[in-house]
C-alpha cells in the first residue's frame, strides 16, 4: 500500500434550512395566524482518530467533504429536518490545519478522538416566529446561513514513544525487527525503509511503541533525500536512540555521522534538539568496530550522551539499552501534544462593523452586516422593510451618514450594492 503522510482536501458544513412563510388554512377557521415552521440546522463536519488506518492515501483521491443541508420548514409549525453530519477518519497521529490561517485546529493523537471543527449553519426561523401583538400577520421568514467551504491540510506524524534514527542502512531496521514483531523490509542497500514502521516492545510489564524513522542524510533539513517527508515522524516521539554503525565498514566515520544528524536535527525543529537522545553502537560484531566506540565515548563525554554497544545481527547488548529507555521514558510526559486553535465555527457574528471607501463606494462589513444578510429575503418587500429597519436600529445609516454618505453615494454590503437614501 502507498504510503501518503500529506493530504489537503475541502470540508464544508451544511446549509441551514430557510424558514417557511405560511398561514394556516383550516374549514370553518378564518384568517389563521402564521404557522411557517423553522428550518433545520445543517450538519456538522466531524473528525475521528481511526486506529485502523495508517496512511492518508484515501484522500488522494477524495478531497471534497461536505454534510448535508438542513431542510426548509414546513406549515403547521413543522421544523425542517437536521442535515447529516460527515465523519471523516483519519490515521492517529494526524494534524488539522486550516490553510488560510495556518491554525491547527484538530490534532488527532489518541485512538477514537473527536474534533468536531466545523458547526452546520443555523437554521431559519419560521413567519409563526415573527409574530407579535401589534404584528400578527407577519409574511416574511428568515433564510437559513449558509456556509463556506474551508481548505485544509491533513499532515501525518507518527505517534511513538521511542524515534530509531540515523543515516541509512545503519540497522535501524533490523534492530526494530529484533526487539518487535514488525516486519519490515529489510536489505543492504540505502533507503530500504521508505516508510515510518512501529512496532510494540514489551519489556518486563512495561510496553513501549517504538519506531524505525527513514534514513536521514546531510542536507534533510533542507528536503534533501526523504527530507521533511519523514523527519516530521519524530517530532512527536518522547526520545531518540541514534543508531550508528560503529564499525565504519562503509568507510564511515561513525563521530561525523552523530554530528551530521544532529545537526540537521536542530536545524529542522528546536523541539528534536530538546528531546532526550542515546545512542545505540549498532554491528559490534564487526571488526575494528570496538576502537570506533572507544573514540565515540572519548568524543562524546562532556556532552552526558549514553552509549550502548549493541549487535542486531548476534541480538546481543538490548538488555541495558532496553533498561535505559524505560527508565528515561518514566521520566518524560506523555506523547507531545499541538495546541488546538479555538474551532471554526459560522454559527455565531461578532457585533459590530465598519465602513471603508472604495472609490466612491462606502464598503460596509463586519459580523452585524453578516447577520442582516444571511436573515434578509431580497425578494420579499416585508423581509426589505425589516433590513431597512436594521440599517436605522445598528447605526449604520447614521455612521454612513457621519462617514460623508449622501443620496447620490453608493453603499455595498456583501453582494450587494445600493443606494444611499435618507
Amino acid at each position: 500500500m502507498q504510503f501518503v503522510d500529506k493530504a489537503r482536501v475541502f470540508i464544508k458544513a451544511g446549509n441551514g434550512g430557510d424558514g417557511c412563510s405560511s398561514f394556516h388554512r383550516e374549514k370553518f377557521v378564518l384568517k389563521g395566524g402564521p404557522d411557517g415552521g423553522d428550518g433545520g440546522n445543517g450538519g456538522s463536519v466531524i473528525f475521528v482518530a481511526d486506529s485502523g488506518m495508517s496512511t492518508l492515501l484515501d484522500f488522494k483521491y477524495s478531497r471534497h467533504f461536505r454534510a448535508g443541508n438542513g431542510d426548509n420548514g414546513r406549515a403547521l409549525n413543522q421544523k425542517g429536518k437536521t442535515g447529516q453530519d460527515i465523519v471523516i477518519k483519519v490515521p492517529v497521529g494526524t494534524l488539522v490545519r486550516e490553510v488560510a490561517t495556518g491554525k491547527i485546529i484538530a490534532d488527532m493523537n489518541k485512538p477514537g478522538k473527536q474534533r468536531l471543527v466545523l458547526h452546520g449553519g443555523r437554521g431559519g426561523k419560521g413567519n409563526a416566529r415573527f409574530a407579535t401583538p401589534t404584528h400578527q400577520a407577519p409574511r416574511f421568514s428568515q433564510p437559513g446561513q449558509k456556509t463556506t467551504e474551508h481548505e485544509v491540510e491533513l499532515e501525518l506524524k507518527t505517534i511513538a514513544d521511542v524515534g530509531l534514527i540515523g543515516l541509512p542502512n545503519v540497522g535501524k531496521s533490523t534492530i526494530l525487527s529484533v526487539l518487535t514483531s514488525a516486519k519490515p523490509k529489510i536489505a543492504n542497500y540505502h533507503f530500504t525503509t521508505l516508510t515510518p514502521n512501529l512496532g510494540v516492545v514489551k519489556r518486563y510489564d512495561k510496553t513501549f511503541v517504538l519506531a524505525d524513522i527513514p534514513g536521514l542524510i546531510e542536507g534533510a533539513s533542507d528536503g534533501a533525500g526523504l527530507g521533511h517527508d519523514f523527519l516530521r515522524h519524530i517530532e512527536r516521539t518522547r526520545m531518540l536512540v541514534h543508531v550508528l554503525d560503529i564499525s565504519g565498514c562503509e568507510d564511515r566515520n561513525p563521530i561525523d555521522d552523530y554530528h551530521s544528524i544532529n545537526a540537521e536535527l536542530s536545524k529542522y525543529s528546536q523541539k528534536l534538539v530538546e528531546t532526550p537522545q542515546i545512542v545505540a553502537a549498532n554491528k559490534m560484531d564487526i571488526t575494528g568496530a570496538e576502537v570506533y566506540l572507544e573514540f565515540l565515548r572519548e568524543n562524546l563525554a562532556d556532552s552526558g550522551v549514553k552509549i550502548f554497544p549493541v549487535s542486531a545481527a548476534t541480538v546481543s547488548g538490548f538488555d541495558a539499552l532496553l533498561d535505559e529507555i524505560l527508565r528515561v521514558l518514566d521520566t518524560l510526559p506523555k506523547t507531545y501534544e499541538y495546541e488546538e486553535d479555538e474551532l471554526i465555527s459560522h454559527s455565531t457574528y461578532e457585533k459590530g462593523f465598519s465602513i471603508e471607501k472604495d472609490g466612491d463606494v462606502f464598503v460596509v462589513s463586519g459580523g452585524t452586516v453578516e447577520y442582516i444578510l444571511d436573515t434578509t429575503y431580497a425578494e420579499d418587500e416585508e423581509s426589505m422593510r425589516r433590513f431597512q429597519q436594521y440599517l436605522i436600529r445598528e447605526g449604520i445609516i447614521e455612521a454612513l451618514r457621519n462617514a460623508g454618505a449622501t443620496e447620490d453615494s453608493t453603499v455595498r454590503m456583501g453582494e450587494w450594492e445600493f443606494d444611499f437614501i435618507e
